[in-house]
């Protein structure tokens, strides 16, 4: 087996892997917003709304100040 050979093999596994790294992610954005954990299509327009008077994306609970 010549380094050509081992080269095309390393190629196509590391796509494949970088293929199912995908799609994992994309079944995750869309199963935690179809849960209701969080809402990605609302951090979309997080460069739009960036003023200092707009509302915040999510609001931090005192709880949550807590934990970190």
């Amino acid at each position: 087996m010549d380094i050509a050979t081992f080269q095309a093999y390393g190629y196509f596994f590391f796509t494949a892997f970088l293929v199912a790294v995908l799609y994992g992610y994309i079944y995750h954005l869309y199963s935690a917003q179809k849960k209701g954990t969080r809402d990605y299509e609302k951090y979309g327009n997080i460069a739009l709304h960036d003023d200092i008077t707009d509302q915040p994306i999510e609001e931090i609970s005192k709880t949550d100040e807590i934990k970190k």
